[in-house]
């Protein structure tokens, strides 16, 4: 080693080495600054970052916010502004947390960025409307599209829940009119049960954008026979024996509901349900009834029908003066009562004492009909009408006679 020291040639080929390390190095080094160096200060814009919003979404609701997108302007060193421009952990927040409603003028603040880049956002503040979330309840409306199959008829659609709650901002719950739902009747031949999604409209039939709670509701709509509900009649037969009488016919229901083809529905006014007979009757009974079909009903809603006959002693009274009444005259003849000379009738009637003691001469009528009777003298049956649950105190039939004669001409005045 000594030996190679003390050799000039030596020496002169180590110096010339370790002068071209030294250069790499220095030349590296320069390189290295004047390039890519984390060490080197950098400068970069990122625009349309979008601005992250914290507040409180149940009780608030932010109806405009102007810009709702900044600039954002990053200086520091590269190796940090890398990082922000690489990955999504930044946010430029806007705190409501501590803000009520109205319109506020408000600063944002710079999220996420590391510690060593300064941060500068374009524009600093911004202005936003804060409005207060309201909660309503609607009921709900079903539409109904479509038309059913041949001879049958949608019913009143059945929904659960039949309300639901809205909530949205002061302004915009002032516009909702009706929240609706639609459900396709058509050709259907059983009932339609299906799922429906809500939507909130306004007066002029607009959609408006709420949170609804449900926002998806249970639909059944019934499919059946036309019907329409009209009273129901009970005819009463017979009456109770001489000493009894019926006070009061009271029924459960007084209405019911047909169902057939539109044309027979439509032409009802009332339904004849079924005949019952007190003939001989002597307490009070409740009687169970079918109701029968008639004239072409399909079905009827109730089948039976509860009567209830209240029966009590009776009293008697006699109504005089009652006038006979003459029907069916020919306007060329002159119609006459001969007998009784009167006209008039007196008879004895019988029935429960809260009809008996009210009962007067204007509530029975005695009708005599002289249809298609020649001129001359005639026995003519009497008809007398008498108020219900009334009746002859002892059975009779009441004749009447009417003498028949032709106008005399008129003559002519000289």
């Amino acid at each position: 080693m000594d030996k190679w020291l003390r050799n000039t040639n030596v020496v002169r080929v180590v110096a010339l080495i370790i002068g071209i390390l030294l250069w790499v190095v220095v030349h590296m080094d320069q390189t290295n600054l004047s390039g890519n160096s984390p060490l080197r200060e950098r400068e970069e814009t990122i625009n349309n970052v979008a601005i992250t919003t914290k507040y409180d979404e149940s009780h608030y609701f932010i109806s405009s916010m102007t810009p709702s997108n900044v600039q954002v302007i990053l200086s520091g060193k590269e190796a940090s502004v890398k990082k922000v421009t690489t990955n999504n952990n930044y946010q430029i927040e806007l705190d409501l947390t501590q803000v009520g409603k109205g319109d506020q003028q408000l600063m944002l603040k710079a999220v996420g960025f590391p510690s060593d880049v300064d941060v500068q956002i374009v524009p600093r503040t911004v202005h936003v409307v804060i409005e207060e979330l309201q909660m309503k309840e609607v009921p709900v409306v079903i539409n109904l599209k479509g038309t059913p199959a041949a001879g049958l008829k949608a019913g009143q659609p059945i929904v659960k829940p039949n309300k639901v709650y809205i909530t949205a901002p002061t302004s915009k719950l002032g516009q909702i009119e009706n929240v609706r739902g639609e459900v396709s009747v058509d050709k259907a031949q059983s009932a339609v049960t299906k799922q429906v999604r809500l939507q909130a409209f306004d007066k002029d039939g607009k959609e408006v954008t709420v949170n609804m709670n449900p926002s998806v509701v249970d639909v059944e709509v019934p499919i059946t026979s036309p019907f329409q509900t009209i009273p129901l009649q009970i005819k009463i037969t017979g009456e109770p024996p001489k000493g009894f009488a019926i006070s009061q016919v009271t029924q459960n229901p007084d209405k019911i509901t047909v169902y057939g083809t539109q044309d027979v529905v439509d032409k009802l006014e009332f339904y004849q349900g079924p005949q019952l007979n007190v003939q001989d009757i002597k307490e009070t009974k409740d009687y169970s009834l079918d109701i029968p079909l008639r004239n072409k009903v399909t079905q009827l809603d109730p089948a039976k029908v509860t009567v209830h006959v209240e029966v009590v002693p009776s009293i008697t009274k006699v109504l005089d003066n009652i006038p006979l009444t003459i029907i069916g005259q020919n306007e060329n003849y002159n119609t006459k009562v001969v007998l009784p000379e009167t006209a008039k009738l007196s008879m004895t009637v019988e029935g429960a004492p809260t009809l008996i003691d009210q009962i007067k001469v204007q509530d029975v009528q005695a009708i005599l009909d002289v249809s298609n009777l020649p001129p001359g003298k005639h026995e003519v049956n009497v008809t007398v009408n008498l108020p219900t649950y009334v009746k002859f105190a002892t059975p009779q039939q009441v004749k009447a006679t009417v003498e028949i004669s032709e106008k005399a001409p008129k003559t002519a005045n000289p």
